[in-house]
């Protein structure tokens, strides 16, 4: 009877062992299908004359802006694309075009539908981060395109990182001024990584630059929104990558804070640079910084070696040029200048 005891214990404390390897070994692979720094991401089919792109709306609301998805519409039209507009793009649901579950039918509509080859948001704002789990990626997995959009769009961009797929951090709808030429370069880029015409950036020097050379995969975005996905199955993981920011309408201190709170969470430990984007419309606050934007991301990321380049023309400004996010970049930053050139 004790014989029979101490086998039947042993028994289950193999089980137990057993069980607890391969639990820990299966969840490291599950982990690993989002946790791959190094993975090659399936890149969208560049667009052809006679494709189609959706317009959507995942965020904020589009009151009286008829005429500007007009105007986006006859731009791709200009360019032999065919364009589709959601059902649901010109509703209002408070803040937002429309309810969770009407934005989230539009964007769930076209990533399913094989006739349309790239998604191009209308506006940012807020309400991306609403609909994110709601979504099913299972059909865009298998025949991925482009998602095209920033500000507020920074949540499906990062979304869409994880799920191992490019995606396209470029002007919207609403970008377009009624001259064009305004921002002719941005357009430019816009439509040549598109259809495939290879990019690259010469950027203005600065003395705030933190030279160095390096190489990695392009991913991030809005300040404010890498910051709120932190935490979740959506923030992103950053090792061996080269992240982008770029900020509106925000205190210093707030550039601070995010940036601190990026840092504690190991979010720069294995960054491999950093591009600084558009820091527009600063807010003043009473008790003043002391130092520039630029100084403030120096401070904050001192504890580490990878380059640095600031003057990144992509962002809230006016100038706002494609980056192709998942995409590895060569990244070389002097005082002079910064070069990006896309793989």
């Amino acid at each position: 009877m004790y014989f029979y005891l101490m086998l039947r214990n042993f028994q289950t404390l193999y089980l137990f062992c057993f069980a607890i390897f391969f639990g820990i070994q299966l969840s490291n692979a599950q982990n690993a299908v989002t946790d791959k720094p190094n993975t090659t991401l399936k890149q969208p089919p560049y667009l052809k004359a006679g494709d189609t792109i959706a317009i959507v709306a995942p965020s904020g609301i589009l009151k009286n802006r008829e005429d500007e998805i007009k105007q986006a519409q006859d731009l791709l039209k200009r360019w032999g694309l065919h364009s589709v507009v959601g059902k649901h793009v010109f509703n209002a649901e408070n803040h937002f075009a429309g309810t969770d579950d009407e934005r989230c039918e539009d964007l769930q509509k076209a990533m399913d539908d094989p006739k349309i080859s790239a998604i191009w948001c209308a506006r940012g704002g807020y309400g991306t981060v609403r609909i994110l789990d709601k979504l099913n990626f299972e059909l865009f997995n298998k025949h991925p395109k482009w998602l095209i959009g920033y500000s507020d769009i920074t949540a499906l961009h990062s979304q869409i990182h994880n799920q191992g797929v490019e995606s396209l951090h470029a002007i919207m709808c609403v970008s377009l001024p009624k001259d064009e030429l305004e921002i002719e370069a941005s357009i430019n880029t816009f439509k040549n990584a598109l259809f495939g015409t290879p990019l690259k950036y010469t950027l203005e020097g600065s003395t705030y630059n933190k030279a160095g050379q390096t190489s990695g995969q392009l991913v991030g975005g809005n300040l404010t929104l890498l910051h709120t996905m932190l935490g979740s199955g959506t923030s992103i993981n950053t090792d061996g990558k080269i992240l982008f920011i770029e900020e509106i309408g925000e205190y210093k201190y707030h550039i601070d804070r995010m940036l601190q709170s990026l840092k504690r969470a190991g979010y720069f430990d294995n960054c491999k640079g950093v591009i600084v984007g558009g820091m527009s419309k600063m807010r003043t606050n009473t008790t003043l910084w002391g130092t520039s934007v630029e100084q403030l991301i120096l401070d904050a990321l001192a504890d580490y070696n990878f380059p640095i380049a600031f003057n990144m023309p992509a962002g809230h400004d006016k100038d706002n040029r494609a980056l192709i996010l998942g995409r590895t970049i060569n990244l070389l930053v002097s005082k002079t200048n910064s070069r990006i050139i896309f793989e």
